[in-house]
């Protein structure tokens, strides 16, 4: 059955996506993309991608692999009413043939509040280096 977007809040459609991230769920990673809105993506290596059916493809391939462990620090959210944009210091890890391998992204999630709940819209994680590069703590602004 699938999963709708999630109602209540863009912070909680951010907990939904990365705990499909977790999970290796793509269907609950997609449910969540915008459907009538540019849909981006933006991978740690640099390529964009354009639209519903080429995430997918990207989130298959990474979950052939197995779920993506993220661990999510360093929040920074900005919201309206019908927006928001939260940029994150993601610590992901994911298992390959020869190994654990772990690295440290920064992403900026941006979502839009659509008739059918909170979606998101574009997602641009670039790496980061170690956790020690980026300052700061939780915050959270309402714009009005």
């Amino acid at each position: 059955l699938p999963v709708s977007a999630h109602r209540g809040s863009a912070q909680g459609a951010g907990a939904k996506f990365y705990g499909g991230l977790q999970k290796g769920d793509v269907g609950l990673v997609m449910v969540l993309r915008a459907r009538d809105y540019g849909n981006v993506c933006v991978d740690p290596g640099g390529s964009r991608l354009e639209g519903a059916a080429a995430i997918r493809a990207a989130f298959e391939g990474m979950f052939a692999q197995g779920s993506i462990r993220v661990t999510i620090s360093q929040v920074h959210r900005v919201q309206s009413v019908s927006s928001a944009v939260h940029n994150v210091a993601e610590r992901v890890e994911i298992m390959l043939p020869d190994g654990l391998h772990a690295a440290f992204l920064i992403a900026t999630n941006v979502y839009h509040r659509t008739l059918e709940g909170w979606r998101l819209v574009a997602h641009h994680a670039s790496t980061g280096g170690s956790p020690e590069g980026i300052s700061g703590t939780e915050t959270s602004q309402l714009l009005h």
